[in-house]
């Protein structure tokens, strides 16, 4: 594949264009218990060749499962035709990048996928087994999930590299009802719980069978809490949710291609203009934001893009300020800024890369433990796993839920409180952010969901957090 690859871009680069070719393999596995029952179990697996030109500064892509040599040159011919159509376009050219070249796996351990089925439904059913059987208990789910993706790219400018990575993962969720009361715990986290670019001893350290009674005896209790008040207080937030919060309100918000206006139609735009670097005041000086694609076990984590710009790690807040984008070759060009974030990806071989998140990870403080910081705190609401949430196509006005919190009293958990909501408008909620606990409470958390693209594009990507605290927020607003 290698070589067709490389006699491909030779044809293009006789031709006078920009190419690169990309042929991927993925594959996916879903296993899933509920009520004891085995639930879901899928395998899933697609290949094939995706070519991309520029002409002219018009770009013509095109697509084929036939992976031969004569598939791959009809792609090409198919992408040329594309690109010598489209209307003129502006001359920028692509930000400069050595080519990569070379081999890189990741995702160390056992191959999720050669773990005989049967190991993989004894721990789940166990896991469904110690959430118990109260009669409030009304539906008992735990899933495992792995993914694997084996890319070969090549490119006119001379790239060519071999790229794996593996990812595994899975959780484990109770739902309670009570007449017209219907609360839900999850562990590690919600949506698919935790998953990790790491092979199958990621699942089996998870703990799920050992957290699983904790979960049910919160989903029970939730029956009867305290609604969330609605006022404004000091709110802390998890890990997990904070993780959600750094990706809707600020990895979203850091695109370059939406901030331009290029995903206006589908994904919408951002309230950051795009000559806002080294002036904008995105939040607290306690804000430092990284956009790191070598993060160890991230989704976001890969030592290439799809356009072959090797990932590293980029400062996109510091202090507060705006210091960055997350930016393709040609986005970057376009505002005149040197490099490429090393960002764009695509969702299989019949996708464009469009610009994505890496790890967006906000930085670890010095407020030590989560406890430490509760503890610090008189009065306020601490918020953890996220349940839902909700932020406008600028990625400015948002409302999350949570499926838990509790009410702090003199730096002391007390109450707990049912369907807690908080809302806020980005800067000046990042801009209330005032501690953040230290590096043994930060954690990568995935995000296997996140949707962008016309058409749409699901990928997964990963933000590290630690729990931290923010002054003047609106709660229990639902």
């Amino acid at each position: 594949m290698q070589d067709r690859l490389t006699d491909l871009m030779d044809a293009a680069a006789a031709g006078g264009a920009y190419a690169d070719a990309r042929f991927v393999r993925q594959r996916s596995e879903i296993v899933g218990t509920r009520n004891g029952q085995v639930d879901q179990l899928s395998r899933e697996e697609d290949e094939g060749i995706g070519v991309r030109v520029r002409v002219g500064g018009a770009w013509g892509f095109a697509a084929t499962r036939d992976t031969s040599k004569r598939g791959a040159e009809t792609a090409l011919a198919r992408a040329l035709a594309i690109a010598r159509a489209q209307p003129s376009a502006g001359s920028t050219p692509l930000a400069p990048e050595p080519p990569a070249r070379g081999e890189h796996r990741g995702g160390e351990g056992t191959d999720p996928f050669e773990v005989p089925l049967e190991r993989k439904l004894e721990r789940l059913l166990a896991a469904d087994a110690a959430l118990g059987s109260d009669p409030r208990l009304n539906l008992r789910q735990v899933q495992f999930g792995a993914y694997a993706r084996d890319t070969i790219f090549a490119s006119t400018e001379g790239a060519l590299y071999d790229q794996r990575v593996i990812e595994t993962g899975g959780g484990v969720a109770a739902t309670t009802t009570s007449g017209d009361e219907v609360q839900t715990r999850s562990f590690p986290g919600s949506y698919r719980g935790d998953t990790r670019q790491a092979g199958y001893e990621h699942f089996d350290r998870m703990q799920l069978v050992e957290q699983a009674p904790r979960v049910a005896e919160e989903a029970i209790a939730l029956l009867t809490a305290d609604a969330c008040p609605s006022t404004t207080t000091t709110l802390i937030l998890d890990g997990e949710q904070l993780a959600l919060q750094v990706h809707e309100s600020v990895g979203h918000a850091v695109e370059l291609d939406r901030v331009l206006g290029g995903e206006a139609s589908y994904a919408g735009t951002s309230w950051v203009p795009p000559d806002a670097i080294g002036s904008l005041q995105y939040g607290s000086p306690l804000m430092n934001v990284t956009a790191d694609a070598t993060s160890p076990g991230g989704l976001g984590s890969y030592r290439w893009d799809d356009e072959g710009t090797e990932g590293r790690a980029v400062p996109i807040i510091r202090d507060g300020v705006l210091r960055g984008f997350l930016a393709g070759r040609e986005s970057a060009a376009s505002i005149g800024l040197e490099r490429s974030t090393g960002c764009m990806r695509a969702d299989g071989f019949a996708r464009q890369p469009i610009v994505r998140m890496t790890n967006v990870n906000l930085e670890p403080g010095d407020a030590g433990m989560l406890e430490d910081l509760i503890a610090a705190t008189d009065d306020g609401i601490y918020m953890e796993t996220n349940n839902s949430w909700s932020i406008d196509q600028r990625r400015l006005h948002f409302q999350f839920g949570t499926e838990i919190a509790w009410e702090i009293k003199d730096g002391r958990r007390t109450r707990m409180l049912r369907n807690p909501t908080y809302a806020g408008v980005t800067p000046q909620f990042w801009a209330g952010l005032d501690a953040i606990c230290s590096r043994p409470a930060w954690k990568l958390w995935g995000v296997v969901n996140c949707g962008k693209g016309e058409p749409g594009q699901s990928m997964h990507v990963s933000h590290g957090a630690a729990p931290a605290r923010f002054r003047g927020v609106q709660v229990g607003i639902a």
